[in-house]
């Protein structure tokens, strides 16, 4: 059993199987047992913290400017760039493609960690089965609202517990946290989760995007502390 203590003092105490036990007993699961659900092996490590970080229930809200104002009538997803068909699906479109449950932790660059979070959306795994990606392709550079992106490698991009996101605990997805649809790659440092998701650019070069451009390391590894550029 690990204890880990938390900012506000008290102590945070689980394990694997009691997360995955009380993920599934959760009431939208004994509903739609029909939803498959991903258990993200960083939460199986004997030490879930990376180091470095510090524990909090909360979940702070950290982004740069002021949260977009996004229609979710005009809402869209674009695929474009390597693909055999570029596509663009609408909110109702996207929700129609097929459904995962995710359980992960997050850890942020500023060294706050939560554990036990649980997602519903689409599996990036999904949209690239839809958009049919062309070999050269090497690279996802991911589009948000005010002109964000994230820059990955498909190897992160395709991890069995990526997804996009549009709710997080039961609960639709906030505008201040990424709402309607944000990218989750558990495996990465959180600003690799673009918030205000718009769309994904499949590329044959690396492409650093907003964060990486400003002096954030390119890649993100919470477990190896790859924060901050060395250049």
């Amino acid at each position: 059993r690990q204890r880990f203590p938390a900012q506000d003092g008290s102590p945070i105490s689980t394990t694997p199987k009691e997360i995955f036990k009380a993920f599934m007993s959760t009431d939208i699961n004994a509903r739609h047992p029909e939803i498959p659900v991903v258990v993200s092996p960083d939460t199986e490590r004997p030490n879930r913290v990376p180091p470095g970080q510090r524990l909090t229930r909360r979940w702070p809200v950290l982004h740069f400017g002021r949260v977009p104002a996004i229609n979710e009538t005009d809402w869209a997803f674009s695929i474009s760039g390597l693909v055999a068909e570029e596509k663009r699906l609408s909110l109702p479109e996207f929700h129609s493609l097929p459904v995962v449950r995710v359980l992960s932790d997050i850890h942020c660059v500023t060294r706050w960690s939560r554990l036990d979070n649980t997602w519903e959306g689409v599996s990036t795994c999904a949209v690239r089965d839809l958009a049919n990606v062309l070999p050269e392709a090497r690279f996802v550079v991911v589009h948000g609202a005010a002109r964000f992106t994230t820059n990955l490698t498909l190897d992160d991009f395709f991890q069995p517990d990526a997804l996009f996101a549009w709710a997080h605990d039961n609960k639709p997805l906030s505008p201040r946290h990424g709402g309607p649809v944000r990218l989750v790659v558990p495996q990465l440092y959180f600003w690799k989760s673009a918030k205000w998701a718009t769309g994904i650019e499949f590329v044959a070069d690396d492409r650093p995007g907003f964060w990486e451009s400003s002096g954030y390391h390119n890649h993100g590894n919470p477990w190896l502390e790859e924060r901050y550029s060395s250049h």
